[in-house]
């Protein structure tokens, strides 16, 4: 799986020039194709899949089997349509990082399936302990806090950091993560304010989502800014087109030309060739023919 450049390195050149990077979220090949056509910085094989496109209320329902067959897709799109190869960062879903022996080994499965590099939640013992292991492994990992959905059942709200305590709290997790190898850490829903002091202070690169503008980098969900979505989007989404529309509009027209049978055309359609049709239909009524004797018997009755 080679990549122009590593992870950790693309990062720091680019936030050492100043430069913007733009990440999406998404789950699957035909995607991934159109994001590294429209020159798409990194891919997240997030487990807001769990949301998106499982159906589940909650990403805390996504396992590893799920995250393994969604980046594997991820991945062999990528291979195909990027010729520099886009990055491909992968979460590590609920419950499976809670000890270095399940972080290294889930880790491991995920790289095999085709990440670059692997995401988690939380800056407690057992997630620093889990980014230390990785690193140590080879594995660059990014870390995300603020609004963390896989532990949303323990916070109070949605914006995190709205305070000068739980600013602070939030700018030493971020430390922590960044001592522990973080190369980049996701900040979710926090005040701009929070932001930009975290992303002044840490070497590694910050990814903002609902964290305003002053991040290293953005993230959004594809479905979200392509407008595939439906129900109240967070505030912190921009839809850039309304795929949803157009997808509705195209299945009304195909099942009204079914009902209408204006679909399929002669052009939808192949024929077999005028001789082949005259032998085969030949044959069939030679069949018939035989058969109708056989019925009757040799006297006809």
């Amino acid at each position: 799986m080679p990549v122009t450049l590593s992870l950790p390195r693309l990062l720091r050149d680019a936030k050492a020039r100043g430069e913007k990077l733009a990440m999406v979220s998404l789950y699957d090949a035909p995607s991934a194709a159109l994001a590294c056509e429209a020159s798409v910085d990194l891919i997240l094989v997030g487990d807001s899949l769990g949301n998106t496109i499982l159906g589940y209320e909650s990403p805390v329902r996504v396992t590893m089997n799920d995250m393994l067959h969604h980046t594997k897709a991820v991945a062999r799109s990528v291979r195909n349509a990027s010729r520099s190869k886009v990055p491909i960062i992968a979460d590590l879903p609920f419950g499976s990082y809670t000890n270095v022996r399940s972080a290294t080994r889930n880790g491991a499965d995920l790289v095999r399936a085709g990440a670059h590099a692997l995401k988690l939640e939380g800056a407690g013992p057992s997630s620093v302990r889990a980014v230390r292991a990785l690193t140590e492994m080879g594995v660059p990992v990014v870390g995300h806090l603020g609004f963390t959905p896989q532990s949303s059942l323990l916070l109070e709200g949605v914006v995190q950091g709205k305070t000068g305590v739980a600013a602070s709290r939030l700018l030493e997790g971020a430390q922590r993560l960044e001592d522990a190898g973080c190369c980049s850490v996701v900040l979710e829903v926090v005040p701009s304010e929070v932001a930009r002091r975290v992303t002044a202070e840490l070497s590694a690169s910050t990814i903002g989502i609902g964290a305003g503008p002053n991040c290293d980098g953005q993230v959004l969900v594809w479905h979200d800014l392509v407008g595939f979505t439906t129900g109240k989007l967070f505030r912190f989404v921009k839809r850039y087109a309304e795929a949803d529309t157009l997808l509705k509009e195209a299945t009304e027209a195909f099942v009204g030309e079914v009902h209408s049978e204006a679909f399929p055309e002669a052009k939808h359609a192949w024929t077999m060739d005028e001789a082949e049709l005259k032998k085969w239909m030949g044959a069939k009524d030679h069949e018939g023919a035989e058969g109708e004797e056989k019925r009757q018997g040799p006297d006809g009755s």
